[in-house]
């Protein structure tokens, strides 16, 4: 039976805990869970297709455990000096990890999806998502409104702006995919984006949900999310593509942050 670190170089490409919450090993715990938070919700097994939810429950479960280990002192502590962990433990091997995860969080409702929104916009995380889409994309902005939340093609003239004013302060790379991009590729892309409400829009219609703008906006939310759990070997293709590192890499980097 594979290990949690083989678990988490199938589904998320790294061997190390950090770097599958994408945190650096200085987080404190506010920013560990917020990071387990986020990617948690991305791959909940009640929030993806029937098809999905086997591989979901797995990934589910490897950032269970990671955050586990990591919310606990005594443990991270073993962790970031050994690189060890009791596997074995009845916590690890028994604990039902969705009961854990509503343990952690509470429900979420379409009130708590918009006001997260709002304040999410224009904040210091939105351009820290931004800035990582662009790098890990290479300037595609497919990727870009795929990888960042609450965008679509509406959003796009905004993070345009936002991703040029990265370039011209030279915190990004000016990758010729962004600045180069066709107009049909981006006529391509609204009208994608035009289908996609249009689908939510008939999933309203056929499960019964009521008639609010609210409700139509959490199912096409619900679809960005369902879309994210795909994104993994997307970044796995792009790491080959573009010369990213391998698992041995990873290890290496490991060994040395554990010095």
């Amino acid at each position: 039976m594979p290990g949690l670190l083989d678990l988490c170089e199938k589904y998320f490409g790294s061997r190390d805990l950090y770097e599958v919450l994408k945190i650096n090993n200085s987080a404190n715990e506010k920013q560990v869970r917020k990071a387990y938070h986020k990617l948690s919700l991305l791959v909940h097994p009640d929030r993806v297709e029937e098809h999905e939810k086997v591989e979901a429950t797995e990934k589910f479960k490897v950032l269970g455990k990671i955050h586990s280990i990591l919310s606990d002192k005594e443990k991270r502590a073993i962790y970031d000096e050994s690189g060890d962990f009791d596997e074995e433990s009845d916590e690890m091997v028994e604990r039902d990890w969705s009961e854990y995860w509503r343990m952690l969080f509470k429900p979420i409702t379409v009130q708590d999806i918009n006001n997260y929104e709002i304040k999410y916009k224009g904040s210091e995380e939105e351009c820290e998502d931004l800035k990582r889409a662009y790098l890990d994309g290479k300037g595609d902005m497919d990727f870009i409104l795929e990888a960042v939340p609450f965008t679509n093609t509406e959003e796009e003239p905004r993070l345009r702006e936002l991703i040029q004013q990265f370039i011209d302060e030279g915190t990004v790379p000016a990758y010729k995919a962004f600045t180069d991009e066709s107009p049909r590729k981006r006529e391509r892309r609204k009208r994608k984006w035009e289908k996609e409400a249009q689908e939510a829009a008939k999933m309203k219609e056929e499960k019964g949900v009521g008639d609010t703008e609210d409700e139509l906006k959490m199912l096409i939310q619900q679809k960005q999310q369902q879309r994210a759990s795909e994104f993994n070997s997307f970044f796995d293709a792009l790491a080959d593509k573009y010369g990213g590192k391998s698992a041995a890499g990873a290890k290496k980097k490991t060994a040395k942050r554990k010095k």
